[in-house]
């Protein structure tokens, strides 16, 4: 923990780029939080969980749609984490790398979510 903290004061006072990511990843993630608990309707019993090529998309319940939240954590917390280690082990190049790469997963899956509500 105290590696983590060192990281971020040293990322704050002279890496503002890659705490302008940290920043946008953990808006990014609050906003897909709200956004799929909101979305979560307990009262259909039948709803579009995923889509295939071959099959088309695929019915499911609820409970399923609750991956969308878990992302959200995972992408907020623990990949600023992997940030914050991949900057002390690897540097900044490959910590913004690192950030670009969850700012897109994070869109990503925005734009799954509103697909599936879509067809929903």
């Amino acid at each position: 923990m105290k590696d983590f903290k060192e990281d971020f004061i040293k990322i704050y006072s002279s890496e503002r780029g890659i705490l302008l990511i940290i920043v946008l990843n953990i808006l990014l993630s609050i906003g897909l939080l709200v956004f799929s608990l909101i979305s979560l309707n307990p009262n259909s019993t039948v709803i579009k969980i995923g889509y295939g090529d071959i099959g088309g998309y695929r019915d499911g319940t609820w409970e399923s749609m609750l991956a969308f939240p878990l992302l959200a954590i995972i992408f907020g917390f623990l990949h600023t984490m992997l940030a914050l280690r991949i900057f002390h082990k690897r540097g900044s190049g490959m910590a913004k790398f690192f950030l670009i790469t969850t700012t897109g997963l994070i869109c990503g899956t925005v734009l799954v979510l509103i697909r599936l509500l879509g067809e929903g």
